[in-house]
């Protein structure tokens, strides 16, 4: 069983509701599973000492991240820690009527992992609000699919 942190980066609770429905499902198949929303620093996330990392981020604005994760994602820019070890994956929430930025706190945050070397595992999803009212629905299909690929 996998060690798994999902770090929410969330403005009106959507992200936040995908992340305790993933945790509350890893944990069910026998995961052991964190969750770090507010107040997350890089430090106290530790991530060159985990094994897995699953971001779960809306995107707000002109394509911004949410006020929770910025440090995080600013800290991880700075500091570049090697994460060679750490495998992830990302789900993107966002609205497609904006298309330009669609998802893209989710794209940020997928690059920024790749380019610190993080293994990425399986695709990123992105689920549309115009969509999926309860895109807590997608992400349950998608978190069976994306464990199994954890191996």
């Amino acid at each position: 069983m996998s060690s798994i942190l999902i770090l929410v980066g969330t403005e009106s609770g959507n992200a936040q509701m995908v992340g305790e429905t993933l945790m509350d499902e890893f944990s069910a198949k026998g995961h052991d599973v964190d969750m770090a929303m507010d107040d997350a620093t890089l430090d106290g996330l530790d991530l060159p000492a985990r094994d897995v990392l699953l971001v779960v981020t809306s995107t707000h604005g002109l394509g911004e991240l949410p006020d929770n994760i910025i440090p995080v994602h600013d800290a991880l820019g700075e500091e570049k820690p090697d994460l060679s070890g750490l495998k992830y994956g990302v789900i993107a929430l966002g609205d497609q009527t904006y298309s330009d930025t669609f998802c893209k706190a989710g794209k940020t945050m997928d690059a920024l992992l790749a380019e610190l070397g993080a293994h990425k595992v399986g695709e990123r999803l992105e689920i549309d609000a115009c969509t999926q009212p309860l895109p807590d629905e997608d992400a349950l299909t998608w978190g069976e699919e994306w464990l199994a690929q954890l191996g």
